[in-house]
């Protein structure tokens, strides 16, 4: 499992380049505010679609969580992008016995009420306005371990052109009260599920 680097230097300058190419790839980034509890740390669940997720969501954190950022990533990502690590990105390897040390790690970050930990359920890509969210059942080790220590919030991402040259972002943000420490996986994708469903609905709703 490879954990995140520490570099003050390197994170700022990280830091101002995923701004910098976030502001110069699409014509704007919108999200909806929410109450952050800044006693407890942040789980956020997001659909998957593209490189940029992680990138976006540390955008949204800047502006609105203003927490430490750590994102699990796929471990060959990881390698590959040894930069993201100075970001906060942590490794997974799926198919492994390294994949319990991963989930774990996450839990264990949501101890410290100034992180926010950032994970995709589906466990790989899928199309950005797919209809039905598939859920790995790792997320959910990572609930029942840090019960009570975090606020749960679901994040549904929406990219689209518009009338302008460059795409937009929509992120839909809900703060759920439910904890699902005592549910099945079923019953957390099905309220991750009606979260998702009603930001697609708007984001096809939207009037230019």
């Amino acid at each position: 499992m490879l954990t995140p680097k520490n570099n003050k230097i390197i994170y700022r300058l990280m830091d101002w380049y995923v701004k910098f190419l976030v502001r110069t790839k699409f014509q704007q980034l919108l999200f909806n505010p929410i109450e952050v509890d800044k006693n407890k740390s942040l789980l956020v669940l997001a659909n998957h679609f593209s490189f940029w997720d992680g990138l976006i969501m540390h955008c949204v954190n800047k502006r609105l969580f203003k927490k430490k950022f750590h994102v699990m990533v796929n471990e060959a990502t990881a390698y590959k992008l040894g930069y993201l690590r100075y970001g906060g990105a942590f490794s997974i390897h799926k198919n492994s016995r390294d994949i319990l040390e991963s989930l774990d790690y996450a839990a264990k970050l949501l101890d410290e009420p100034g992180n926010l930990v950032l994970l995709f359920p589906q466990g790989r890509l899928f199309s950005n306005f797919v209809d039905d969210m598939r859920f790995e059942k790792g997320v959910l080790r990572v609930i029942k371990q840090a019960a009570g220590k975090y606020q749960l919030i679901f994040s549904a991402t929406f990219i689209q052109f518009y009338k302008h040259r460059k795409q937009s972002i929509n992120v839909y943000l809900k703060s759920e009260k439910e904890s699902f420490a005592d549910k099945e996986i079923g019953e957390l994708k099905e309220a991750y599920q009606q979260h998702y469903n009603a930001a697609k609905k708007l984001q096809t709703e939207i009037d230019l």
